[in-house]
């Protein structure tokens, strides 16, 4: 099993959901986390930890990542390049993120 974390500020929307899609992916284990204090699921270093592989929505993730969690981090990180511009579970969301994380996953 790969275990996928996927982050983006809050937790809210875009992270939750590519939980959602991928948890049911053959082969994966996935969570999700916010990189903001007050995020639903506030990403920490056991979570980084965790990962085999990190999905960051944004730069400014992967900025905030490496800042706070490099020593936890030992697998890839890839930045998605998702703007926070969908809700929850937006069907070109998800088409998106199966477009985009599809071609990492086993």
């Amino acid at each position: 099993m790969k275990k996928v974390l996927f982050v983006c500020s809050q937790n809210k929307l875009r992270s939750p959901t590519a939980e959602q899609v991928f948890s049911t992916w053959p082969g994966v284990e996935a969570t999700s986390a916010g990189t903001n204090h007050d995020a639903e699921e506030p990403l920490t270093g056991e979570l980084v930890q965790w990962a085999d592989l990190i999905f960051v929505m944004e730069r400014t993730h992967r900025n905030k990542l490496s800042k706070r969690f490099k020593r936890h981090i030992k697998g890839r990180v890839i930045c998605l390049n998702i703007p926070d511009d969908y809700a929850f579970m937006d069907p070109a969301l998800v088409t998106l993120l199966k477009a985009r994380v599809a071609p990492h996953l086993p």
